[in-house]
């Protein structure tokens, strides 16, 4: 991954590893050759946050590594392969919205993927919510229920549930419009959603 966000790619795209490099720079986007590599495993709830924060560990010991290398003439950059070179863009505020009519699987990684910033979003009513991390419910949990369509919200004991292509996902914390974050389960029975309700 190459560019502005390539951290929050890997996580989006179910990597399980990623990591960082030192390269020396040219004109071309990241293209320059590398000098080291570090690698960190990508964990099944990280969110781009919590891997940065690790990355910005290793990566600056890393970067130690390279300059006393460069100082003492005993490190050479090797050229990077022209191949497998793939772009990350910077996320967009309206990428980060949730596509609800996606599998599970694939909801849960993009909301991790743009946690914290710019944060994950979907639109209930005429509100606009901020989603944190979710869990993707079982098909056992779900057998004894209707399946939930693509952004129908159920509302019980066990939280607040949303679906999604496959199964539905429980919401953790969210953040409506002008409050702080909040367990969902907290938030929807202040709200008192209707059988209908949805997010888009």
């Amino acid at each position: 991954w190459r560019g502005a966000a390539p951290v929050q790619a890997a996580i989006a795209a179910g990597d399980e590893v990623t990591g960082a490099t030192t390269f020396r720079i040219e004109p071309s986007l990241d293209s320059g050759p590398v000098f080291g590599v570090v690698t960190e495993t990508v964990r099944p709830t990280d969110t781009a946050g919590d891997l940065l924060d690790r990355l910005s560990v290793s990566g600056a010991m890393l970067l130690e590594r390279t300059m006393d290398g460069i100082a003492d003439g005993s490190l050479t950059a090797v050229p990077q392969p022209a191949d497998g070179v793939t772009v990350a863009p910077k996320i967009t505020v309206e990428e980060a919205r949730v596509r609800w009519d996606l599998p599970a699987r694939v909801v849960d990684r993009r909301i991790r993927a743009v946690t914290p910033n710019p944060g994950a979003w979907t639109m209930i009513g005429d509100l606009r919510i901020k989603v944190g991390p979710v869990t993707i419910e079982e098909q056992d949990d779900e057998q004894d229920r209707e399946p939930l369509a693509p952004g129908r919200i159920r509302v019980d004991r066990q939280g607040v549930h949303v679906g999604t292509s496959s199964t539905s996902v429980l919401l953790g914390e969210i953040q409506p419009p002008g409050k702080k974050l909040m367990k969902a389960a907290d938030w929807a029975r202040g709200a008192r959603l209707g059988d209908d309700a949805s997010a888009q």
